[in-house]
């Protein structure tokens, strides 16, 4: 485990650090936004996700001897950009959207301000994190929807790098998945656990029976069997002789999955086991989910399409510095320019409008102070980070439970286009005033 976060970055940042020192230019207040163009994927809306983690790693920001000495031999940095990183420690202030909430394009979901300097150096990792976290709880999110009433839980620790694995299951859980198979989220992050056996288990004993024997002797009835080791019936019929009609549940990992579902139900009935549950994994997203939403089952286990973003991996997220204090202490608004790459420059203030039914409109994006806001609707933008101090109730377990709920409140109050999964335009408009 890295003790500091400092090299997570790209080397332009620290020459970016270095020019600036030397021009003078490095000390000017500034305020950057991560923001991002449009929906990946086509997507009607998405979710933001990662600043708790964010928060931690910015905390963890500082560099040792060891990482000065090496930047230094590799002539990445000079001994006056050295002495000034000796000491750094991020002191600006960090506002953002709650983690957990929707977000449409060109929503500021992150704003920082600081020196230019103690600002610039952070960027790649303020978008590793919430590129990453923000696409997989946003796909994790449509399975849920996907899902309707049925419990979706993330598996995918093993299609994903080990670290990205923790993310992930942080992420899908906030987004309304009900557990992990990562010890290590649950650990950090109280997210319930979950997992019983796979088929090496099966195949390690002289039969099918023998397995689910051993299985039972160690957790009881309230256990789940993999029965498609062989052969799906047999292993329905093994799972039953072994245990009895009470079996918890039974798990299918391949086949055609409305079909084999459909015979596991009846089967399992025709046997008297009428409250043994039925999950299904096997390489599952939210279209194939939605595929399944006529079919017996009564839980999912999601894998590859989920900690992959369900084929978008990165939220298309951007860091851009929209204002700067000049030597008169006049603030003044930049934006690039390129095309197709432009952005409304200043310090942004964003406003969630709902009509009567408090069904959301219109993510509102001003410069401006928008002063006092209708009673019905939302202001976006909360503190995360103070002079310096990550806010109370932004970072561990209890941040996690509260984005969760704060997701299930906001994806409520989009507008029922928001929710399908085809690819279209966003569920609602974002407004410049």
């Amino acid at each position: 485990m890295l003790s500091t976060s400092a090299l997570l970055t790209d080397r332009y940042e620290l020459t970016m650090l270095r020019a600036a020192l030397r021009s003078g230019k490095a000390h000017r207040r500034g305020v950057f936004e991560v923001f991002s163009r449009n929906l990946a994927g086509g997507r009607r809306y998405g979710v933001f996700a990662g600043s708790g983690r964010l928060l931690e790693l910015i905390e963890q920001f500082r560099f040792s001897e060891q990482e000065l000495s090496w930047l230094l031999q590799e002539d990445i940095v000079d001994q006056a950009t050295a002495n000034w990183l000796s000491t750094y420690k991020f002191s600006g202030s960090i506002f953002g959207y709650a983690e957990g909430e929707v977000y449409f394009p060109y929503s500021p979901v992150l704003i920082v301000e600081s020196s230019f300097a103690e600002a610039v150096i952070l960027e790649t990792l303020i978008l590793s994190v919430l590129n990453y976290d923000s696409a997989v709880a946003s796909a994790a999110s449509r399975m849920v929807t996907a899902a309707g009433p049925r419990s979706v839980s993330e598996m995918g620790s093993r299609r994903t790098g080990e670290s990205s694995a923790v993310a992930a299951a942080r992420a899908s859980y906030i987004a309304g998945f009900s557990a992990t198979s990562n010890l290590e989220a649950g650990r950090s992050y109280g997210i319930p656990t979950m997992g019983t056996a796979s088929h090496a288990f099966t195949l390690l004993h002289e039969s099918e029976q023998l397995a689910f024997a051993a299985q039972l002797e160690a957790f009881g009835e309230n256990t789940t069997f993999l029965v498609d080791t062989y052969n799906i019936e047999a292993g329905i019929q093994n799972a039953i002789t072994v245990a009895g009609t009470k079996l918890a549940g039974v798990r299918i990992d391949s086949g055609d999955l409305p079909i084999e579902v459909a015979k596991a139900r009846a089967l399992l009935d025709k046997l008297g086991a009428n409250n043994t549950k039925i999950t299904v994994t096997n390489d599952l997203d939210e279209y194939a989910i939605a595929a399944l939403a006529a079919a017996p089952v009564d839980s999912y286990g999601v894998g590859t399409s989920v900690v992959t973003g369900s084929s978008v991996p990165a939220a298309g997220f951007v860091y851009k510095m929209v204002a700067y204090e000049n030597d008169s202490g006049e603030w003044l608004a930049v934006s690039k320019q390129s095309a197709k790459k432009t952005n409304l420059g200043g310090r942004k203030h964003a406003v969630r409008i709902h009509d009567e039914n408090q069904i959301a409109i219109t993510e509102q994006v001003s410069s401006k102070n928008p002063g006092t806001i209708s009673s019905g609707d939302r202001e976006l933008l909360i503190p995360l980070m103070l002079d310096g101090e990550i806010q109370s109730g932004t970072t561990g377990k209890k941040a996690v439970e509260a984005a969760r709920s704060h997701h299930q409140m906001a994806k409520k109050a989009l507008p029922s286009s928001a929710l399908r999964l085809t690819k279209g335009e966003p569920a609602i408009p974002t407004k410049f005033v």
